[in-house]
């Protein structure tokens, strides 16, 4: 078991321990209730406990950040391998290699980066959650490939976040030029046959699929679910 080395972690384990020799300590001795015990015990039993509760569910969150994170359902396996392979050109394994991604790469990418995109995007996940332990927990990846589908098109306003088409070097394209308009309006995907590909070469798009009247949908193209 790797030693936790992030604050979060190191914080909820201290949160955790000086809590428990509170507690232990006081059903040991068994000191009489006075002022001091009654603070000792609010401690243990209060501001600590709320203390590991908030350090670990931060801590938490960012687990579900990482990559390795998103690959954990093996539906999700070939993903992970694909953008972590430096061979790959794939949409998604261009972008992993990018430093200011990196690890959290998935999330970089699959956000709403609107005020509360950061828990829209994990509430949303719930449903990825979901549709796993009921539909997708003991399916192979073969027919979760011909099963699984984008929810909708990604939407470009999350590329957008970092090509902003208003680049001059992006604007003297010629194809980037003719489509400007209708890329700004989410009319033309940027990730999908024609521009740049789909993102992850294994599954089809949601249009291939027909949107929402495909059969089964666990990939979402942003991150709102």
């Amino acid at each position: 078991m790797p030693i936790p080395t992030s604050p979060q972690a190191i914080t909820t384990l201290a949160c955790a321990g000086c809590s428990a020799v509170i507690l232990v300590g006081y059903l040991v001795l068994r000191p009489p209730l006075v002022r001091a015990t009654k603070l000792w015990l609010l401690m243990g039993l209060g501001v600590l406990p709320i203390g590991v509760a908030l350090a670990g569910n931060y801590h938490g969150f960012e687990a579900t950040k990482k990559r390795r994170f998103c690959g954990s359902c093996h539906v999700m396996a070939l993903h992970e391998s694909d953008a972590a392979d430096p061979a790959s050109q794939s949409l998604g394994a261009r972008h992993s290699r990018n430093a200011l991604f990196g690890a959290e790469s998935c999330y970089a990418c699959h956000a709403d980066y609107g005020m509360f995109g950061t828990v829209v995007t994990k509430a949303g996940g719930l449903r990825h959650v979901w549709l796993y332990a009921t539909e997708y927990r003991n399916v192979p990846i073969d027919e979760a490939k011909k099963t699984i589908r984008l929810r909708k098109p990604f939407p470009n306003g999350n590329c957008m976040q970092c090509h902003s088409t208003r680049n001059a070097l992006f604007v003297q394209r010629s194809d980037h030029a003719a489509s400007l308009e209708d890329v700004r309006a989410g009319r033309l995907g940027c990730a999908g046959a024609g521009c740049h590909g789909l993102a992850h070469p294994f599954f089809a798009s949601a249009t291939a699929a027909g949107g929402e009247t495909s059969p089964r949908r666990l990939a979402s193209g942003g991150g709102t679910k």
